[in-house]
């Protein structure tokens, strides 16, 4: 199946109150042009110099989703740009973020990662230190960057209960926390083998790469 194809099946099943990002990492700008000119206008890459790369060259109206890890010392070479950052995962990060955001005179909106996976591989608060971090004056007193929700990846497991359990307790703290907090909107959680179950348990964006664009190279 082609590119087109491909996306117009994901889009059948993902309602329209659920935001895709198309997961462009590793793969090649005619790709992403191809999905471009079929009106995906959202796309997530992990790699901030290849990011960089593909916003010099392709339409000004897309909006570029850093979903990878993110290093502190790579902030500065998207901070002109990037719509949204998904996985804040500590306060130095995010304060790196406000700092650069700054420098551009630009509002950066973020994501805050939670851990929700019995992998220790992934990174993310706990929620506690969510908690603490919300709850922190200084943190409370930047300027450019905005907290618009959480995101979260499940276990990577064919146990689907256990995936929904993940997401469904994400969702809990997600509900709690936009009681007090007016710009979280977003709740980020599920990816290509999992989003239909994120969807059901409240995730409102979702990240697919290979059943858009293929397996990884």
């Amino acid at each position: 199946m082609s590119i087109k194809e491909n996306l117009l099946a994901i889009k059948e099943t993902i309602p329209d109150t659920v935001t895709l990002v198309a997961v462009s990492k590793t793969k090649p700008m005619s790709f992403i042009q191809e999905a471009y000119d079929e009106g995906q206008r959202v796309f997530g890459e992990n790699r901030v110099q290849e990011m960089t790369e593909k916003w010099d060259n392709l339409p000004k109206d897309i909006e570029w989703h850093m979903i990878g890890h993110l290093q502190r010392n790579k902030v500065k070479y998207m901070a002109e740009y990037v719509s949204l950052v998904h996985g804040v995962d500590s306060p130095r990060l995010l304060a790196e973020i406000n700092k650069q955001a700054e420098k551009h005179n630009r509002t950066i909106s973020c994501l805050l990662q939670v851990h929700i996976a019995e992998e220790d591989t992934k990174f993310g608060f706990n929620e506690k230190e969510l908690l603490e971090l919300v709850a922190n004056e200084e943190f409370k007193a930047y300027k450019n960057v905005k907290i618009v929700g959480l995101m979260g990846m499940a276990t990577f497991t064919d146990n689907a209960n256990q995936v929904r359990k993940e997401f469904s307790g994400l969702k809990s703290l997600y509900t709690k926390l936009s009681n007090n907090y007016t710009d979280f909107n977003t709740l980020s959680m599920g990816m290509s083998g999992d989003y239909k179950i994120a969807i059901e348990e409240g995730s409102n964006m979702v990240r697919i790469g290979s059943s858009i664009f293929g397996s990884r190279n």
